[in-house]
């Protein structure tokens, strides 16, 4: 097993591709077998990736960097390096879009990913401990589009009010975040610079867990009040991510 190369990450990209038909698990075999790693040793982490239960054809990734300048810095390395240049062409074989990219930093304090104690099964561990079945595990990804501006003050409400709420009912808080508005430091990979948004990751044992837990949130009279409060700032419907992680994605 490997341990993450650092417990947080203050600057994270929470990418969507969109991939052609039937290419998803062709791109995750590639991902998990030669990405992983040698994105992680040019310094940034390899958070999580993931199936997205409701359209077939879009991988979701996370990845993290301890700063702006640290994450050009683990970008050029990546992408200037040996292991993307022999791979690049099958990986965007794969691909229709790859622009979909959301920077974020944390909501408050201590909302970042806390990866200790997380282990990710190497490759070959994946195939001895299940044959290559998938691992359990259920992320669920918010987007809230809010108007610009209003983020702070609802970070600081959320984390009041919604948080005692998850953990009440269950649900794992993995992580708050809003738009990381800095000046994108590897443009060569571009960022949704106009979005503002509000996300939230929230994990589960599994799916059915998913939905039981949610529908006793769904129940609670304050956590309706938050969720009108989320729309009321809100400039357009919320997006909801329902992900899977691959076998080998460190946040499950």
């Amino acid at each position: 097993m490997n341990r993450p190369s650092r417990l947080a990450s203050p600057v994270v990209e929470l990418r969507q591709y969109t991939l052609k038909p039937k290419q998803r698990e062709t791109l995750i075999a590639l991902f998990d077998r030669e990405f992983v790693e040698t994105q992680e040793a040019t310094g940034m982490t390899v958070i999580g990736q993931f199936r997205d239960l409701d359209r077939p054809d879009m991988f979701v990734w996370l990845r993290g960097f301890g700063d702006m300048d640290a994450r050009k810095d683990a970008l050029s390395a990546f992408y200037g390096g040996s292991v993307w240049a022999v791979h690049r062409d099958a990986a965007n074989a794969t691909m229709i879009d790859s622009d979909n990219v959301l920077l974020l930093k944390p909501a408050w304090r201590g909302a970042q990913f806390d990866l200790s104690g997380l282990q990710r099964p190497t490759a070959a561990e994946v195939e001895s401990m299940n044959g290559g079945r998938r691992l359990p595990g259920f992320v669920e990804i918010s987007i809230h589009h809010l108007q610009r501006g209003a983020e702070a003050g609802f970070a600081g409400r959320f984390e009041a009010e919604a948080v005692p709420l998850l953990v009440e009912n269950g649900a794992r808080l993995l992580g708050a975040f809003v738009s990381e508005h800095a000046e994108n430091t590897f443009p060569r990979l571009p960022v949704r610079a106009a979005e503002n948004v509000f996300v939230i990751v929230t994990g589960f044992d599994d799916g059915d867990s998913r939905a039981g837990r949610r529908a006793a949130l769904a129940a609670s009279p304050a956590w309706r009040a938050i969720h009108e409060a989320l729309q009321a700032a809100s400039t357009k419907p919320a997006e909801t991510l329902r992900l899977t992680p691959t076998s080998r994605s460190l946040l499950r």
